[in-house]
């Protein structure tokens, strides 16, 4: 059993399908009261904006709510610029943008836009390269220089600064990937679905071992939870598929009982964007607190 003590969040996981109204959507999610809107990241998809350009205007558009890529396919987003971007998003924004990060999945995609074909263990050197380079160039150094096996820079400046600690939220689910989490990244965003759920002690005793073996506190590192599902009437047909009581209910226990501090909503319906800010949020906050007292 984990529980951070962080407050409890909600975020909404959007499509970035182009015929959709999302900017209209974006306004929408802020006005009910969301904290967070994730959006994910395959640029390969005829269908999709692209994310960081949806990002953006989202930012432009709005006045509160954050934003964060779940999660940005790196083998397309080369990190030198990836960190400026990210760093202009948030000083823009006001403090308003986190990083998700992600390998890179679907090889043949990737390799179809002119990205890099690498395999389990190279995305994995590549990503600890790429966190260490983003860093480096928001710390507002000169001079700066790396010489990796997949990147490099060579006496780069860099800059704008964050105005705000821009988290790194890693995609990730293999046990070396999970002790990457907590050796050096500031968040971990899972997808909690199937026998992921029933695993989740086990993993995140990975996270917070490689995390103290860092030196590092295992609080120190956010859990953001994409969680999938509908809510209903009706009665329960499975893991976050039921009624708003169950949801209060699975959502307080992986508050209190594994640590997860943010929950982004990936729901099933026309209504299931309100039914969960204003019907389960409220439940979870109150189920939460109570459990906290």
């Amino acid at each position: 059993m984990a529980d951070y003590g962080r407050p409890v969040r909600f975020g909404y996981f959007l499509i970035p399908n182009a015929a959709d109204p999302l900017l209209d959507t974006a306004r929408e999610l802020e006005r009910r009261g969301y904290d967070y809107i994730g959006v994910q990241d395959h640029p390969y998809q005829t269908a999709y904006v692209d994310t960081y350009a949806l990002m953006a205007q989202i930012l432009a558009v709005t006045e509160r709510i954050s934003v964060f890529p779940d999660v940005t396919n790196l083998p397309l987003r080369p990190p030198a610029v990836l960190a400026k971007t990210a760093a202009t998003l948030d000083l823009l924004s006001g403090g308003r943008f986190e990083l998700g990060l992600g390998a890179g999945g679907f090889a043949e995609a990737i390799e179809s836009y002119g990205g890099p074909r690498n395999g389990k263990a190279e995305k994995a050197r590549a990503l600890e390269e790429a966190i260490a380079v983003i860093r480096m160039l928001w710390s507002g150094e000169r001079n700066l220089r790396f010489d990796g096996e997949f990147y490099r820079l060579a006496g780069a400046r860099s800059g704008p600064v964050p105005p705000h600690p821009v988290g790194i939220w890693l995609g990730a689910y293999g046990p070396n990937a999970l002790r990457r989490v907590g050796r050096i990244a500031d968040g971990w965003v899972p997808s909690l679905q199937g026998e992921l759920v029933d695993r989740l002690p086990e993993l995140n005793t990975l996270i917070d071992r490689a995390a103290a073996e860092a030196g590092r506190a295992p609080s120190e590192i956010r859990r953001v939870a994409n969680v999938p599902g509908r809510i209903t009437d009706g009665g329960s047909e499975g893991f976050l598929r039921g009624p708003v009581d169950q949801w209060a209910d699975q959502l307080t226990d992986l508050a209190v009982g594994h640590g997860f501090d943010t929950f982004v909503f990936w729901g099933d319906g026309a209504d299931q964007l309100a039914r969960f800010i204003e019907e389960v949020a409220p439940a979870v906050r109150e189920q939460v607190a109570a459990e906290r007292r």
